[in-house]
């Protein structure tokens, strides 16, 4: 037993609570067990509880020992004055008992509800609950991933804020800074991010028109430019970039690209090259974003391809064999995912418009279900994802809960330890 189950058992009234005594002989009635407190003080507050002929209404502090009372020394603090129970699983001293009734529900509490919580704290695996999640049924398994997907978007979207407090209230810069971090995948999102800052948007918008000047402004940002060229392209481009940062007093990145382990396609040479092409071929790319309620208009705005040097190329200096460097429907698909989705809901949250938060849910339903290690093992396990709102849903169950075994805390969990 531990203390937050302990309390998720009094919270939710998971004992046999028939002929209640207190540790005094007083009969006890629960008509209203609190509400729980996650500051300070008592366990419980506001409460109402029946005892003897007195309605009383208070606090209420649990303990899996009686002696803890004391031992926390409750006695001597102004906060515990107002306690009307002193609920314990265990009355270890009832002849020390606190000036408060006390209620043991130690023999009251079921053993399978135990031994199940027991076996979820050790279990082996990552979804703790994963040998009885089929007994949840299926509408209240979209009831709860609906609500998980939810504190998601909100999640992310108190990440949109604070970049856009560092931007000065810029949704733009905010914009641009979401989008380059998203063109580096997990593996490159820090530099990229930092290469994003080091350039302003207003800068780009100026050259939108000329993808070599942008090409050299974040390929000389992130560090690529600072050596000897044996061909041309790469040359001209260091001399554009010397130019412009010297005009525009640049200041460079300290955060390395990473190429190791990376499939050529996804190398941050190439992503670089599709991110300048997309800043150049794209007019009010964030109001289009925001405007557009057509998945295939979304999509046709990500349809680039970097220029015709890279099509022989995966680093300066080093030719390769022919092969266009579209950008690809997955790595679309991740944007608008990833960036997109995230930034409609956080500019709906800012203008105080429901009809943006329910767009980019919208999106997310359109878009394919992500396949990644975390939606595979649920696959495994018979629960259907048909859709990239359904993956993002159990990707955040599985960060936020399942893996810290929040069990208490989660939808699904608490309903498996209702059904017993």
């Amino acid at each position: 037993m531990t203390e937050k189950l302990f309390q998720y058992i009094w919270q939710f009234q998971h004992f046999n609570f028939s002929q209640l005594k207190s540790e005094q002989g007083e009969n006890i009635q629960i008509i209203d067990p609190g509400t729980l407190n996650r500051d300070q003080g008592p366990d419980f507050l506001s409460a109402s509880i029946k005892i003897a002929d007195t309605v009383w209404f208070g606090n209420v502090e649990l303990h899996l020992l009686s002696s803890d009372w004391f031992k926390h020394e409750h006695h001597l603090d102004n906060n515990y004055k107002n306690v009307i129970l002193h609920v314990v699983c265990k009355n270890d001293h009832p002849l020390t008992a606190p000036p408060v009734p006390v209620l043991e529900l130690q023999s009251r509490i079921s053993l399978i509800l135990l031994d199940r919580y027991s076996d979820w704290m050790s279990a082996p695996h990552s979804i703790p609950c994963e040998q009885h999640i089929a007994s949840v049924p299926r509408v209240e398994w979209k009831q709860w991933t609906a609500e998980v997907l939810k504190q998601r978007l909100e999640r992310k979207a108190e990440y949109i804020f604070a970049l856009y407090n560092k931007t000065n209230h810029h949704w733009i810069e905010t914009f641009w800074w979401m989008l380059a971090r998203n063109f580096g995948i997990r593996v490159n999102a820090e530099a990229f991010e930092s290469i994003a800052r080091s350039i302003p948007v207003k800068i780009l918008t100026r050259h939108k028109d000329q993808v070599i000047v942008i090409e050299s402004l974040l390929f000389g940002q992130a560090g690529l430019l600072d050596r000897k060229f044996t061909e041309e392209y790469p040359g001209m481009l260091q001399k554009e970039y010397r130019h412009y940062r010297k005009k525009y007093l640049l200041k460079k990145t300290f955060v390395s690209l990473k190429f190791l382990r990376m499939r050529p396609s996804s190398f941050p040479s190439i992503r670089l090259a599709q991110l300048a092409m997309l800043i150049s071929r794209s007019s009010h790319l964030f109001s289009k974003v925001i405007e557009s309620a057509n998945l295939t208009e979304l999509l046709e705005l990500f349809t680039v391809t970097a220029n015709d040097y890279w099509h022989y190329h995966y680093h300066f200096d080093e030719p390769s064999d022919h092969k266009e460097k579209k950008l690809g429907n997955d790595m679309i698909e991740n944007i608008l995912i990833n960036t997109v989705a995230p930034i409609i809901y956080a500019y709906g949250i800012f203008q105080q418009d429901k009809a943006f938060s329910a767009r980019a849910v919208s999106l997310l339903e359109s878009l394919s279900a992500e396949q990644n290690r975390v939606s595979n093992n649920w696959l495994k396990m018979n629960i259907p994802l048909k859709n990239a709102a359904e993956t993002q849903s159990v990707l955040e169950l599985n960060s936020r809960y399942c893996d810290y075994k929040r069990c208490l805390e989660c939808g699904i969990g608490k309903r498996i330890l209702d059904l017993g």
